[in-house]
């Protein structure tokens, strides 16, 4: 399933949110609840529990306890949404919403997995090169190199962490592999590059997310 599908399904504002950071100025701090299912609806147990009770990795400790950026707020609202509050996710948002109506097609999807790297990630690409991307993301919008290296990131399916573990195919049409599990610590790689999953199994009411430590450039 590509996001050019799921933009016509989802019926997509034209309106673009204005990128108001600069990227090279985005923070460095490191850092699903489990719960969902293919319906991307969070279950009733993980709404009881709490979003954050099956979530894991270190970095979890770095999501507000509280407020829309928390674990119990992302799990109200659409990945693209949930992740534009979450102050590890400010880079990657800049990113999303630099292409026009990719986050509403995010939004409008009935079920995704995200591996999102968190700001540190991105400032190790160096700052000429981000702003670059970002440009050509406006510029060429699905037929930029960042709409493929976002796409890249994307599993049309909403995998928690019982069920991502393996190769995966992802919305770029090439696979990532995830190895290891909450307890002993999970990987994701594209075989150019491995991440660490810092903070894991977030969810929010269409997706789960993944939060990673590097960012999946799907350049072999």
């Amino acid at each position: 399933m590509k996001l050019q599908n799921l933009r016509r399904n989802a019926g997509i504002a034209t309106a673009v949110l204005a990128m108001s950071i600069t990227l090279a100025a985005c923070g460095e701090d490191e850092p699903k609840a489990s719960g969902s299912d293919n319906s991307g609806v969070p279950s009733s147990d993980a709404m009881a529990d709490g979003a954050g009770a099956q979530t894991f990795g270190d970095g979890c400790a770095n999501v507000p306890a509280s407020g829309a950026g928390s674990f119990d707020g992302m799990v109200k609202d659409p990945v693209a949404t949930a992740a534009s509050n979450n102050p590890l996710l400010k880079t990657l948002v800049a990113a999303v919403t630099s292409i026009d109506g990719l986050a509403d097609t995010l939004n409008g999807a009935p079920a995704l997995t995200v591996f999102a790297p968190y700001d540190g990630a991105f400032a190790e690409i160096p700052e000429a090169d981000l702003n670059g991307l970002v440009m050509e993301g406006k510029d060429k919008g699905q037929e930029s190199t960042l709409y493929k290296i976002l796409a890249h990131h994307v599993i049309g399916a909403n995998e928690d962490k019982d069920a991502i573990a393996g190769d995966q195919e992802t919305l770029a049409g090439d696979k990532l592999t995830i190895e290891g599990d909450a307890e002993s610590g999970m990987t994701v790689t594209d075989g150019t590059v491995t991440a660490n999953v810092i903070c894991g199994n977030v969810p929010t009411a269409n997706a789960t997310v993944y939060v990673i430590d590097k960012v999946l450039t799907g350049v072999k």
